[in-house]
């Protein structure tokens, strides 16, 4: 298949969950990308995460001669799945699932990889019953609209003045998928 296997993530993965987190903002910041900032979330984020949410670690499969599959080779991506998101989506009926935070390790993951956790958490949405998968990006992150939307997501607003609990609001541009 795609040679990667998926796990919830627990209390033992938060330094890993860090670790993405700030290693894809250094990337980003390195392309002059102005989104997510090194140490701006840390374990405790992640920890109210797995609390109320769904905090999910793709590995790639170690291949031959390394352990079985499935039984933890590196680290490739997470994601979260959240089954509501009130500060851009305001309230909604049960209909979809929500991506934050689609994290891809640039050291060990495949070209591709991105595109299979979301796939990865649009099969996970849908097994829940649940008709759309939802997320949304800065509005100034033009790359980042575009990934999704060749993804198949489609811009379907914006909210203007989104409180994501960093201490500040922001613009940000919803999409949404089909399933």
């Amino acid at each position: 298949m795609n040679g990667l296997t998926f796990r919830r993530a627990g209390e033992h993965d938060l330094t890993e969950l860090t670790r993405l987190r700030d290693d894809a903002a250094r990337w980003q910041i390195g392309r002059g990308i102005d989104q997510w900032k090194p140490g701006e979330l840390g374990e405790d984020h992640f920890r109210a995460r797995l609390a109320d949410g769904e905090v999910w670690i793709a590995t790639r499969d170690p291949g031959p001669g390394g352990p079985g599959v499935g039984s933890g080779g590196p680290v490739a991506g997470a994601w979260e799945l959240w089954w509501d998101d009130p500060a851009a989506w305001g309230a909604q009926p049960p209909v979809a699932g929500y991506v934050h935070r689609l994290m891809t390790d640039r050291r060990t993951a495949a070209p591709g990889t991105g595109r299979h956790l979301l796939a990865e958490a649009e099969r996970r949405i849908a097994a829940a019953g649940r008709t759309l998968c939802r997320l949304d990006c800065l509005s100034s992150n033009a790359r980042l609209r575009d990934y999704y939307e060749a993804a198949g997501y489609t811009v379907v607003g914006e909210q203007r003045a989104k409180d994501g609990g960093l201490g500040g609001t922001y613009t940000v541009t919803l999409l949404e998928k089909s399933l």
